[in-house]
């Protein structure tokens, strides 16, 4: 059974919509727990073909792709192009263009 903080991040991420991203750190911090981004990595990697979650919308500070595995790596960023995600020249999600902050406001 899952604990409260995983059905809570896990709630939080279906609510990011396509062509948005989000940070592990503030995925922690929105559902309730700021330090937890270790955490966050750890819940998507076991939960996140068994709750089809949007995985691939979740990446490091600064809009950096995390994920260790080339392959991996390059999926997120098909998926995320995918959407519209644009990424800036080092490979890395623009930011200004697509964080989702969580209160609904789509950035200009």
């Amino acid at each position: 059974m899952a604990g409260i903080f995983t059905e809570s991040v896990c709630s939080i991420l279906n609510t990011v919509p396509p062509g948005f991203v989000v940070t592990y750190g503030g995925l922690a911090a929105a559902a309730g727990s700021p330090r937890a981004a270790r955490q966050v990595v750890r819940i998507l990697h076991t939960q996140s073909r068994i709750r089809n979650l949007p995985w691939h919308r979740v990446v490091a500070a600064g809009g950096r792709i995390a994920l260790k595995d080339p392959m991996a790596a390059d999926l997120q960023k098909e998926l995320l192009r995918s959407e519209g995600v644009q990424m800036i020249i080092d490979g890395r999600v623009d930011m200004k263009r697509h964080y989702w902050d969580f209160s609904g406001a789509v950035p200009d």
